[in-house]
């Protein structure tokens, strides 16, 4: 497994999600419980977050986390 891949893949769909929904950086990192720094992190592909964020995250944007992480594109 490729660590990046999956930060660049995650990242990614939140952006993409996040964008989908209208929701800002603000908005969607006070849904997730997560500061606006850490979530623009997130985003720009320089953190990688703990399961518990990727759960808020997946919350907070009504998806699954599947959704956010498909594991099917990391094989």
């Amino acid at each position: 497994m490729d660590r990046q891949k999956v930060i660049k893949i995650f990242a990614g769909n939140v952006r993409a999600e996040r964008a989908r929904k209208n929701y800002s950086q603000e908005k969607l990192a006070e849904m997730a419980n997560i500061t606006t720094e850490y979530l623009a992190r997130i985003e720009k592909e320089k953190y990688s977050p703990s399961l518990v964020v990727i759960v808020g995250l997946a919350l907070a944007l009504d998806v699954t986390v599947d959704k956010l992480i498909p594991v099917s594109e990391l094989k």
